[in-house]
């Protein structure tokens, strides 16, 4: 009888691993005013981790790193050719234009923390 439940336990933790790194999707944030969009870079995660603007428009995130771990060091849009060296308790603004509508995924320089802009 143990040992299913030692399986049964194993399984559920996989199954929360999975859905808290590939499965989950936080709320998006919504540009709403011409300021920027701070983005809070802190135990492991960008908050918000999901930020919505209109496609073809400029908008400023503005990072604000607390984490110290040499994995927030940086923040990287692959697909739009940015990357950034975020300094501890230092706001770092970057400006973008999403070209076309889709999803842009930023990430640190080690692909652990993720989030995504989505142009509509």
């Amino acid at each position: 009888m143990s040992a299913w439940a030692v399986n049964l336990a194993g399984m559920a933790a996989i199954a929360a691993i999975v859905w808290w790194f590939w499965l989950s999707r936080p709320n998006a944030r919504r540009l709403t005013g011409a300021g920027p969009i701070e983005v809070l870079v802190d135990n492991g995660v960008y908050t918000p981790g999901r930020i919505e603007t209109p496609a073809g428009q400029p908008v400023t995130l503005r990072f604000v790193r607390k984490d110290a771990s040499p994995c927030a060091e940086k923040v990287v849009f692959d697909s739009l050719g940015v990357s950034v060296d975020l300094p501890v308790d230092e706001p770092r603004d970057i400006t973008l234009t999403p070209p076309a509508a889709g999803e842009y995924e930023f990430t640190c320089q080690m692909r652990m923390y993720r989030g995504a802009l989505v142009a509509r």
